[in-house]
């Protein structure tokens, strides 16, 4: 996959995921959800302000030369990853879209450039890998910092790992994202039918499985993750997307969540990386 393709799957999975609905809590093309300050037209505007960035991950992952200590490749990223945020504020009027999105996804794009420089099948057991040596020591980097931070420059994951000990995206990301290469990435190329459906079920399924740091956010404590659990399995036992009575289930939970402020923001995430992890995998 040549570098202009592996920039286009990175944008496809940013507008794939927006554009799937009904997305309970979520923007998509028919609502706002319970994002107020935005609409699917800031989402397309934050995607086409990334291009640079995601041109320059696939770039520094060709160059790196380094096979030791993938730590360095990271490092040069999150420096891009800065300008990033940049972009996309500015392009957003400062609604903050993508930002985890320019974290992980960023980083997996890198991941998948390095691999095809070095002529290695691109796997999720290869990229999971790739990933980890990119990461090690982030978090406890990270975190050892965030109690020197203001309170109120603390984002929604550094004050879950200080009240629950959660460590969120960057858990993930540091493990490799394994809920993404061993679950949701399998979970999707089983399904079939219209990707519209498909995509629904797979966030479903992930929302389900990972501790959403922005529903947890939004409902303010973690007590919300029992009753989402159970709104999904109630999601899939009435035949998730494949069934009216699924679809209708959805529609209700959406406004449900639209009501009491709720959204799943870090599944969001989850989805895009597996829409691109699918998207590239070596045939």
């Amino acid at each position: 996959m040549g570098q202009v393709d592996l920039v286009q799957v990175a944008q496809k999975a940013l507008l794939y995921e927006v554009t799937v609905n009904p997305k309970p809590g979520l923007v998509d093309p028919q609502s706002q959800g319970a994002h107020t300050d935005m609409d699917v037209f800031t989402f397309i505007d934050s995607s086409v302000s990334l291009l640079p960035y995601f041109q320059e991950a696939v770039q520094l992952g060709e160059t790196f030369n380094d096979k030791g200590d993938l730590t360095q490749l990271f490092d040069v990223l999150r420096l891009a990853g800065q300008q990033a945020e940049n972009d996309m504020f500015n392009a957003t009027n400062g609604v903050n879209t993508h930002k985890g999105a320019i974290f992980s996804l960023g980083i997996l794009v890198c991941a998948t450039a390095y691999l095809q420089a070095q002529s290695i099948p691109v796997t999720t057991d290869q990229l999971r890998m790739t990933v980890q040596a990119m990461l090690v020591g982030m978090s406890d980097h990270d975190f050892a910092k965030i109690k020197q931070k203001p309170v109120d420059q603390l984002t929604a994951g550094e004050r879950q790992f200080l009240k629950y000990g959660a460590t969120g995206i960057r858990g993930q990301a540091e493990a490799g994202f394994p809920i993404v290469m061993t679950l949701a990435v399998p979970f999707y190329q089983k399904t079939s039918g219209p990707l519209n459906e498909r995509l629904l079920d797979t966030l479903m399924m992930l929302s389900s499985e990972t501790e959403d740091s922005n529903l947890i956010k939004r409902a303010g404590s973690l007590d919300i993750l029992p009753w989402w659990k159970e709104q999904v399995a109630q999601y899939f036992k009435l035949g998730g997307s494949q069934t009216a009575e699924g679809m209708d289930f959805l529609r209700k939970l959406d406004e449900i969540c639209i009501a009491k402020n709720l959204s799943l923001g870090g599944s969001a995430d989850l989805l895009i990386l597996t829409i691109f992890v699918a998207n590239v995998l070596t045939k």
